[in-house]
């Protein structure tokens, strides 16, 4: 684990790096993704291994089928083993003891808490999910179950930064159009978006004043895996539950 945070209340927000599980190159070592040609029984290990690190039970661990959409579902506990794991990028709960997890390599995994409803919220916000409206569609469904903006605390994990995001200038254009603050440049002047102060800027227009970012760049940190840098590679993940 690279970072834990534990918000007053009992809320718990934790994001992984790469290092401390089994699986082979070039997805080592702890991928956690169960989709990008890993071994099934390494991402298993390293599921498990990174729910111990944080004192879960793995098998307490929500996980998604994520599309880069907006949908999001309200869970009361794990899937079943017979139950088709919907196509979500987002998941609410008030089910303390429940940890909901998002998987991304350069995207934006967004873990959100408010202790005193009692609810807890993940989102996977890529540049598709953040133009969608993921972000919004997750405060309101926290909303809907008691929770309030004011109180609701946001964290952010790794993601690659605006200065690493190369776009084409139209697709900039679209992003910015919808989500201005995502305008950016890279670091040798080329279009870019900022995926990360997109989602901090909806967060904040939507009321919520405790947010944290992450200063790591996944494109820039072999610590992390990165899409854009490597193509193949692992998934990191992030974890939000309540005591």
């Amino acid at each position: 684990m690279r970072e834990a945070q534990t918000i007053t209340g009992g809320a718990h927000f934790a994001f992984t790096d790469r290092w401390g599980g089994v699986s082979a190159a070039p997805y080592e070592e702890l991928n956690l993704g169960g989709a990008v040609g890993d071994d099934p029984d390494a991402v298993l290990a390293n599921r498990k291994r990174a729910a111990a690190a944080l004192g879960l039970d793995a098998a307490r661990v929500v996980w998604m089928n994520q599309v880069h959409g907006r949908d999001v579902a309200a869970v009361t506990g794990p899937w079943a083993a017979d139950e088709t794991v919907p196509s979500v990028d987002a998941l609410v709960t008030a089910e303390r003891g429940l940890a909901l997890a998002v998987l991304t390599a350069d995207c934006v995994p967004v873990l959100l808490a408010d202790p005193e409803a009692g609810i807890a919220g993940a989102a996977h916000a890529g540049r598709p999910g953040l133009v969608a409206g993921v972000v919004p569609a997750v405060v309101a469904a926290m909303v809907e179950r008691g929770a309030d903006p004011a109180r609701i605390a946001a964290a952010t994990g790794p993601a690659v930064c605006g200065r690493c995001y190369e776009v084409p200038e139209a697709m900039r254009a679209d992003v910015a159009a919808v989500v201005p603050e995502a305008y950016a440049v890279t670091s040798w002047g080329t279009p870019a978006v900022d995926v990360a102060a997109g989602v901090h800027a909806q967060l904040a227009g939507l009321g919520l004043r405790d947010l944290r970012r992450s200063p790591v760049c996944t494109r820039e940190s072999a610590d992390h895996y990165s899409y854009r840098r490597d193509r193949t590679t692992g998934r990191l993940a992030g974890y939000v539950w309540l005591d």
